[in-house]
């Protein structure tokens, strides 16, 4: 899960803790998951500092996490890298950050509601 990590993320070991929490699922978990979220997020990330890092997390098919655009989203999500952890941590509300511009959502908006609960995961949360 280390290849998840990006040096000057701090993203990447959310999605490291993410991606952990999902390969410790036994199938029938996985499945439940993948079957309740039905859907495959694209998170691009930016720092401070203009760097960028996209992740995508799938949850259409396989309940996997990979660093770098590939699998065809069904909803994107711009945010910043600060924006990105307040938002895993629990100190910020998505829709507070969407409606100050914090966020950016492009696709399936519904579906983007449901990230919340995919981020829980990695608090081991599912």
């Amino acid at each position: 899960m280390s290849d998840l990590k990006e040096t000057g993320f701090k993203s990447g070991d959310i999605f490291a803790a993410v991606a952990a929490a999902f390969a410790g699922l036994d199938d029938a978990e996985k499945q439940k998951q993948i079957k309740k979220t039905n859907g495959i997020f694209q998170i691009n990330v930016e720092t401070s500092d203009k760097k960028s890092q996209t992740w995508v997390i799938d949850l259409k098919q396989d309940g996997t996490v990979t660093k770098g655009a590939g699998k065809k989203p069904d909803v994107t999500v711009n945010l910043g890298d600060d924006t990105f952890v307040a938002l895993a941590d629990g100190k910020l509300n998505a829709q507070k950050a969407f409606m100050t511009g914090q966020l950016k959502v492009k696709g399936n908006i519904m579906l983007a509601t449901k990230l919340d609960g995919v981020l829980k995961a990695s608090k081991g949360k599912l």
